[in-house]
């Protein structure tokens, strides 16, 4: 079990930066999940801590041990992909023993990790088995346990559920929680799906373009986002954004189909930008159905999808589509106005050259 540092990391490809000058720390026993879209580098970045990737510039620290320059076997962690990377022509406990052999483990020591491991994920009715006869969940939980009994100072994971359907991601989810409590190690976790690091990581750390946007706690990056960017990557669906400006005297942002007025909570910012124009953010669930009298959205209802215990209403204001999340018991009519509202606390302020979020 160990910390990582990562001090000014930065990767090169000839002229191209892919990561920029990367600074944070991994605790010990933390399940940081390094989250962003396809392309922000956040694979590369994981490949950097394990090895398989060299660091053009910067330090990596794992625990106390310089590791920038040290080969992937001399670091001492433990690397989970994609593809799970089993052994085809090997039995599951013959793909769990097979690192811990060439290591020249002693055999009744294997044999104490490997019933271990099996108790952890439940894989002992699965040790006479090769990967081709086991299910995508199974072949994982396999991945997974032959990392754990190598015992490593840390788990690093490149999207290693991406190729399960969408049930078994969602147990997965709950299983590789449960595996993390039940070994209290150090868990750097790769994925572009914001469900999945929002219900897994300790603190998220959102990438986009190699460079770093936030991090935090899940809690933190939902409510507190810090860029246009990381509110409208975390959350599903993704955050509203409305293109608008604040009139001359600070009293109202007005856009096609809104007028927020400067409510005694936005009274402040208002002011602040009287005359400029601003981006008003606002999510889907934040929004309240409300009278026309007091609405400060009014869209027409273009598509309505009920699902069960709640609906999906899709609104068409100006040029812009307003996206709403309602109780079951609303019935928007198609073609017909709609008019919402939301409290001052759910509506975000962001800056339209720099996309950063005004408090």
């Amino acid at each position: 079990m160990a910390s990582i540092t990562l001090k000014n990391l930065r990767k090169c490809y000839g002229d191209a930066v892919v990561i920029k000058n990367v600074d944070f720390k991994i605790e010990d026993k933390e399940f940081l999940v390094l989250l962003g879209p396809s392309g922000c580098g956040k694979s590369t970045l994981l490949r950097m801590i394990a090895g398989l990737e060299t660091i053009t510039d910067g330090v990596l620290h794992i625990g106390d041990t310089v590791a920038t320059k040290l080969d992937p076997g001399e670091r001492d962690i433990a690397f989970v992909f994609q593809n799970y990377a089993l052994y085809p022509h090997m039995t599951v406990r013959e793909n769990l023993a097979f690192a811990l052999e060439n290591q020249e483990v002693a055999t009744d020591k294997i044999n104490e990790r490997i019933e271990e491991a099996c108790r952890i994920l439940h894989l002992e009715d699965l040790l006479d088995r090769r990967p081709g006869d086991m299910s995508g969940g199974q072949r994982q939980r396999v991945a997974i346990g032959r990392a754990i009994v190598r015992n490593p100072k840390a788990f690093l994971m490149d999207e290693p559920l991406s190729n399960l359907d969408a049930k078994l991601r969602s147990k997965m989810r709950t299983e590789l929680a449960k595996i993390h409590d039940a070994l209290q190690t150090t868990f750097v976790y790769v994925t572009h799906d914001q469900v999945e690091a929002m219900t897994m990581a300790t603190r998220i750390v959102v990438l986009d373009a190699g460079d770093v946007q936030q991090i935090g706690t899940p809690l933190e990056v939902y409510e507190k986002p810090v860029s246009r960017f990381v509110a409208g990557f975390i959350g599903s669906p993704t955050m509203n954004f409305i293109e608008g400006e604040i009139d001359k005297k600070g009293e109202n942002f007005i856009a096609d189909g809104v007028k927020i007025p400067s409510i005694p909570e936005l009274k402040n910012r208002f002011e602040r930008y009287a005359g400029k124009k601003l981006v008003i953010g606002v999510r889907a669930h934040h929004l309240l159905p409300s009278s026309e009298k007091e609405s400060m959205f009014t869209g027409e209802v273009q598509v309505v999808e009920p699902f069960g215990n709640e609906t999906f209403c899709y609104l068409k204001l100006g040029d812009e589509q307003l996206t709403v999340r309602l109780d079951s018991k609303e019935k928007p009519e198609k073609g017909k106005n709609f008019y919402l509202a939301a409290t001052a606390e759910n509506i975000y302020m962001f800056d339209p050259e720099t996309n950063m979020t005004l408090y």
